[in-house]
């Protein structure tokens, strides 16, 4: 009998649109790069890939772009690069355990995922840069941010749940009640799971996609590092109280969709308050948690604004 994998593999959707954000990066002037970040005798092997600029112009300021779960780094700013790399040199990286990044290390906290990433912005003669970060990755950016004030200049934090504490599941601030139901959902192994990612994610998810396009979209994007990842989920909850996060000083825009269902919006303004008069809040109507594909070009609006007209 034919695999079914295989037969997936020869006609899936999910790898022709990662094919073609590949082209569509390498047109905007970026190139695919492997980086070993391991330290000469260090046990621990990590490399990390990241979409760098093919020729940096030292005299443009630099721009890091971080994801957070879903697809890959590709999807979320696909639709979006082309309006920075023009004022920017841009990168863009996997995360530890997303796309070509991984290390033996077992530490799975957001500021290791900081550091590694601080190590590769060096490696590559980055010493100064801001940041957008989407959910996930904000909370990496703001871990970036807090280490490193130095390095980083401005930040925008997307529907990153960064002030949630660990009793607020227990609250019932969530709509999913617990850890594995949430892990579940965010890392969805099966097309019913991924409906629900879906459902939680838009305020007008897509109806109707046919269960051979999800398990396509599970093969290509969900198979790989889960057990990883669902640590990566649980380390950012665990133990987790607002007074032990520290304060940022940085310029700072916080972007919320004000239907958001994962992180809902009590949490960022609470991240408006903790990070005081530097931050400001943009809330936008009829978006959910992925307020940055469903409400693009507002999404666009707020990050040009922010990152450069006041360049």
């Amino acid at each position: 009998m034919f695999d079914h994998m295989k037969l997936l593999r020869c006609f899936s959707f999910t790898a022709s649109r990662d094919w073609f954000f590949r082209q569509s990066f390498a047109n905007a002037g970026l190139r695919s790069v492997v980086t070993d970040l391991s330290h000469g005798n260090s046990i621990a092997s990590t490399t990390m890939h990241c979409w760098i600029p093919k020729s940096p112009n030292r005299t443009k300021p630099n721009l890091l772009l971080l994801h957070g779960f879903g697809a890959n780094a590709m999807w979320q700013y696909g639709e979006h690069l082309r309006a920075f790399t023009g004022r920017f040199n841009v990168y863009v990286p996997d995360l530890l355990f997303f796309g070509l990044s991984s290390t033996s290390e077992q530490n799975r906290t957001e500021s290791f995922q900081a550091r590694c990433l601080m190590r590769l912005m060096e490696a590559h003669g980055v010493h100064r840069m801001s940041i957008v970060g989407i959910s996930y990755g904000g909370f990496v950016g703001y871990s970036l941010a807090a280490q490193f004030p130095e390095k980083v200049e401005k930040l925008v934090l997307c529907c990153a749940g960064v002030c949630l504490e660990e009793k607020d599941m227990e609250d019932g601030l969530f709509k999913v009640p617990n850890l594995e139901e949430a892990t579940g959902i965010l890392i969805p192994q099966t097309p019913e799971k991924l409906k629900e990612l879906i459902r939680f994610s838009f305020v007008k998810p897509m109806k109707g996609v046919p269960s051979f396009f999800l398990w396509d979209f599970i093969d290509v994007m969900c198979t790989e590092f889960v057990e990883e990842k669902r640590d990566l989920i649980k380390s950012i909850l665990k133990d987790r109280r607002l007074s032990d996060l520290p304060r940022i000083k940085q310029k700072s825009l916080v972007i919320w969709g004000e239907e958001d269902q994962i992180f809902p919006l009590e949490l960022g303004y609470r991240l408006k308050r903790h990070i005081g008069e530097n931050a400001e809040i943009v809330v936008i109507k009829k978006a959910g948690h992925a307020v940055n594909l469903e409400k693009s070009k507002e999404f666009l609006k707020h990050l040009k604004s922010f990152l450069i007209d006041s360049l």
